[in-house]
């Protein structure tokens, strides 16, 4: 059987994004027949446990990444494996290296947030951010099969299953969510919960999901129980939560990184403050933000402490909001999301290339 490579990589500086959203579309192959590899240069031992955990091959190659050593390694394992496909997710995947890798053969599948240009040598494309269809990518990958706007947002299956669930009214959910992703690079999980129970908010449960990959897990959960002695709220800390749909479907707010977690929190109806903490993030929150889902604030060039405590004024605000949060909920529910995106792209990618039009590009319809 035919091998589908995924190369992306983890770690506490660059997060665990990347193989999430890959994992997603992983489930979503196997669940049509396919199997999968990953391959990564870095990554986490939560991550390798994860992967493991959900019974997907997972191998370590030679790097740096995005370099020589790197690009023969993953064509190697191509030809090794019979790889008819490869999908590439990660920031450091200079030109000559995706030149390099769509070179070998195998059908390219490349992720993209930026749109800044840079040329993506794939053969398919996929952007879930809400305006990635006024992104340059007839330039960028010229006849390329493009997979661009929310329909394509990657849940994982847990999360598919819970965003076909009835979505109750916020007056019904009572947890204040806080996440920062797999790592939470800038350390801002535990400021924001000290500032959110500093500030009491009324009947609601705060629960903080912490990814495996954050150095700083264990101190997260003692930090709970410290707080929860001192300003007597409900408190939790999740360390990778193996029910992450259920959480945000209790979830009246969510305070979030603008990363991957951004379209399963959209897919669950869940009003959101997301916080801009890299600059690659910057466009698809404020593009979310704009469809009234969620709300968007910028923690760059602030110290883990004062952002914290712009981010808690304003969850706090929010929270205190039930109004607002019901027409946030409500925008969320006329997106054009159905929780499908991952098994769009598995099919995608395993299909017969469509054929091109007049104009040379490509877009799937979503069905």
């Amino acid at each position: 059987m035919a091998v589908i490579l995924i190369r992306a990589d983890a770690s506490p500086t660059i997060g665990t994004g990347h193989v999430m959203r890959c994992l997603a579309v992983a489930e979503a192959l196997r669940e049509q027949g396919h199997e999968t590899l990953f391959a990564a240069v870095e990554s986490t031992p939560a991550i390798d446990r994860r992967l493991s955990a959900d019974g997907f091959r997972h191998v370590a190659i030679a790097g740096p990444v995005g370099e020589a050593a790197d690009l023969a390694a993953t064509r190697s394992l191509l030809r090794r494996e019979h790889g008819s496909a490869v999908m590439i997710d990660g920031y450091r995947f200079g030109e000559a290296y995706r030149a390099g890798l769509q070179a070998a053969g195998a059908r390219v599948l490349a992720w993209d947030d930026l749109g800044d240009g840079t040329p993506l040598h794939a053969d398919l494309v996929v952007n879930a951010a809400p305006q990635a269809s006024t992104l340059p990518y007839d330039a960028m990958a010229p006849g390329a099969l493009l997979l661009l706007g929310p329909g394509y947002a990657p849940l994982r299956r847990e999360l598919r299953l819970a965003a076909r669930e009835r979505r109750r009214p916020v007056a019904e959910r009572r947890v204040l969510l806080v996440t920062f992703g797999g790592s939470d690079p800038l350390g801002l999980t535990g400021p924001v919960l000290e500032a959110l129970a500093a500030g009491r908010p009324d009947s609601c449960r705060l629960v903080a999901a912490v990814g495996g990959s954050n150095p700083r897990a264990a101190e997260l959960a003692e930090l709970a129980v410290h707080l929860d002695r001192q300003f007597g709220v409900d408190l939790s800390v999740e360390v990778d939560c193996p029910h992450m749909g259920a959480l945000m479907a209790d979830s009246g707010l969510a305070v979030s990184a603008g990363g991957g977690t951004m379209g399963e929190l959209a897919a669950l109806a869940v009003p959101t403050l997301l916080v801009v903490t890299a600059d690659n993030q910057a466009m698809a929150s404020g593009d979310a933000a704009a469809l009234g889902w969620c709300a968007a604030l910028d923690a760059r060039g602030n110290s883990p402490a004062d952002a914290a405590a712009i981010i808690a004024a304003q969850a706090l605000a929010l929270w205190a909001d039930a109004p607002r949060r019901q027409r946030m909920q409500d925008a969320a529910v006329t997106l054009p999301m159905d929780g499908d995106g991952a098994l769009r792209i598995a099919r995608a990618l395993t299909g017969p290339p469509p054929r091109v039009g007049g104009t040379g590009r490509r877009r799937t319809a979503l069905a």
